[in-house]
């Protein structure tokens, strides 16, 4: 290891490869071993040998990839895409590691940012400016050429999309994150090379797929929602919507106990969680 390598992890855990050469292998089986990381590779040993990957050389950090049964058992694990092969690794700590992953290859990058590309629903007039990456647990941080500092709290992403769009006159992966900044749902676009918005989403995908909007509403709870969402007090939803307060405020409870809204005072002052923000987003593209 030369003196600008650093080791940042060496654990012990399960790995398996399930793609060679691109090539899918159906009947792989777990085998145990270590796994090293350092800001320049990741390093698997096993007893068969080690598989050396350059961090330059991963192309996503991703969720599942059950080829087998053998494989679907084991719960905690991470796949890693590089070139045309794709390793599967387990162990106790696999969020931790795998924020390691992310923070190695991340961290220091410059990207463009466009922040808030998107306010309340109202596409705003922002440009393109550079940002260096800082991925801290649950935050990614932005810290923007003209001296601002974005941040991005992983918990509250609602949803991320991906996207080809030009960006100073030239096509480039775009990442469509929304979260919320002072109360108000906003979109933050990402872009830079392929590897950094690959990984970039792996991050901010944990809080979107937490957040997922899969609920069935009624009507009128979907309409309570996006009254919140284009920016009516929650105290003037009743007179908004022409609903009783009762009727209001039930829907309120029933919101709340799904994870929807959260209360903020006990004067019933609600708002949008990020789920409730994908819910509402979803139905008003609908009308």
């Amino acid at each position: 290891m030369s003196k600008s390598e650093q080791k940042l992890a060496d654990v012990t855990g399960q790995f398996t490869q399930v793609v060679r050469d691109g090539r899918k292998l159906s009947d792989t089986n777990w085998s145990n071993g270590r796994i090293v990381l350092s800001n320049k590779r990741m390093v698997i040993v096993g007893n068969e040998g080690k598989e050396t990957v350059p961090l330059s050389k991963i192309q996503s950090i991703r969720g599942r990839y059950d080829v087998n049964q053998a494989i679907a058992k084991v719960s905690n694990y991470i796949s890693i895409n590089y070139g045309q092969n794709v390793y599967l690794i387990s162990m106790e700590e696999v969020d931790t590691f795998e924020l390691e992953l992310q923070k190695a290859i991340l961290d220091g990058e410059i990207v463009l940012i466009k922040h808030p590309a998107v306010k309340g629903g109202v596409v705003q007039d922002s440009s393109w400016q550079k940002a260096r990456v800082k991925i801290n647990p649950g935050l990614a941080n932005f810290a923007v050429e003209d001296g601002k500092l974005v941040q991005i709290e992983v918990d509250d992403v609602g949803t991320v999309e991906s996207d080809e769009r030009t960006v100073h006159s030239s096509e480039r992966p775009v990442i469509e994150a929304e979260h919320t900044e002072e109360g108000s749902s906003v979109q933050t676009y990402l872009s830079g090379s392929p590897q950094n918005c690959a990984i970039l989403k792996s991050v901010l995908d944990r809080g979107a797929e937490k957040n997922a909007s899969q609920i069935d509403l009624s009507g009128k709870e979907e309409e309570v929602l996006m009254a919140i969402y284009s920016g009516v007090s929650p105290f003037e939803v009743p007179e908004f919507l022409d609903m009783d307060i009762d009727r209001v405020e039930e829907i309120y409870e029933r919101l709340i106990e799904l994870d929807v809204l959260e209360e903020v005072r006990i004067r019933r002052e609600v708002a949008l969680k990020p789920r409730g923000r994908n819910i509402a987003s979803e139905a008003m593209n609908h009308k």
